[in-house]
């Protein structure tokens, strides 16, 4: 029990630390991208930059508009930040460390419906977002709001049955066993590249990033849901974003790329910590690429009209993911009569 709290500390810690730098990550590829220097003033290369801006977000005055729904104002926002940080304790990020008479899980839990608590929590996030649009009693708030409740929902759907295909092949929803199975084999990429496709996809639209950042376009709505928000409520929404950019970036890696797994590498039943600490690098080597290529598609391609965002959900990613789970089932239910 003290190794699972130790390890949950450690994990709030990494994942606080890693959102604080993607946001200068995310400058510096921008400004790579746009044949800038990005942030140089605080620290060497700006490497400080993170923490500049987390003492601005605590300096800054904190004020509640005058006609707010006082309580849900500042639920909204602790509703976001929560949700982010409570998905990561069922992620696997590595196998057992083993030092000495010391042993621990690199996973805080492993339940048999993991998967499914991966997306209630998603779920649950969604309400902080309607809670902070809703109670500032701002309209440019509420219509971000909306828009976000609906663009989750509607991409949540195609998300959940992109995941049924892959449920099909592994036949587990637990994480560990997720990994596990891709330890001894191919990685799940290869069986359902359609899937991870339709996975990537909504997941840029589940953490409201460009090209579906419909929620907070600065354009239409000001700042969107988080128009009113200020100090450390705007840092709390703001900060769930990249967390949970992090998580969707784990997550993809857990379920189609092997999770910890090196590749050419058999670490099958090992326990040494080199190993472990090995594979639980290359584990963070996959999740620091697919955050690179969420913000490579931010900064190339221009936003979505709010029709165009719904048509590709509900048009163009559901049908897409029914025939994926068609093509899966067939293949599964016709494997014996071919190989027979």
């Amino acid at each position: 029990m003290i190794t699972v709290f130790i390890f949950l500390a450690v994990l709030l810690l990494i994942t606080l630390g890693v959102a604080a730098y993607e946001t200068y990550m995310e400058r510096k590829v921008a400004a790579f991208m746009q044949d800038r220097i990005g942030p140089d003033r605080a620290g060497p290369f700006g490497i400080l930059q993170p923490l500049a801006d987390g003492g601005k977000m605590f300096m800054k005055e904190d004020f509640v508009p005058a006609n707010a729904n006082r309580w849900l104002y500042f639920l909204g926002p602790a509703i976001a930040m929560t949700t982010a940080l409570l998905t990561g304790v069922v992620i696997p990020w590595g196998g057992t460390l083993t030092i000495g008479d010391f042993t621990m899980n690199m996973q805080a839990a492993d339940p048999e419906i993991g998967i499914l608590y991966v997306f209630a929590m998603v779920s649950i996030g969604v309400y902080g977002i309607m809670l902070g649009g809703w109670a500032s009693n701002n309209k440019f708030a509420l219509l971000g709001a909306i828009r976000a409740a609906s663009q989750m929902v509607s991409y949540e759907l195609a998300m959940g049955l992109s995941i049924v295909a892959l449920v099909l092949h592994t036949g587990t929803l637990s994480l560990g066993g997720i990994v596990d199975q891709q330890l001894d084999g191919l990685w799940n990429v290869v069986y359902q590249p359609l899937g991870f496709l339709l996975f990537i996809v909504c997941a840029f639209a589940e953490c409201n990033r460009a090209p579906f950042d419909l929620a907070e376009c600065e354009t239409e709505l000001v700042g969107g849901y988080h128009t009113e928000f200020s100090s450390m409520k705007l840092g709390f929404y703001l900060f769930a974003e990249y967390v949970n950019m992090f998580i969707s970036s784990a997550v993809m890696a857990t379920l189609f790329f092997g999770g910890y797994d090196i590749p050419f590498f058999d670490q099958a039943g090992r326990t040494e910590w080199w190993v472990t600490a090995l594979g639980t690098g290359m584990f963070f080597g996959k999740i620091v690429f697919f955050i690179f290529v969420f913000m490579w598609i931010r900064w190339t391609l221009p936003r979505f009209r709010y029709d165009q965002l719904m048509n590709l959900g509900w048009k163009k990613l559901i049908p897409l993911a029914i025939l994926n789970i068609l093509l899966t089932g067939g293949w599964y239910h016709l494997k014996p009569y071919i190989f027979k």
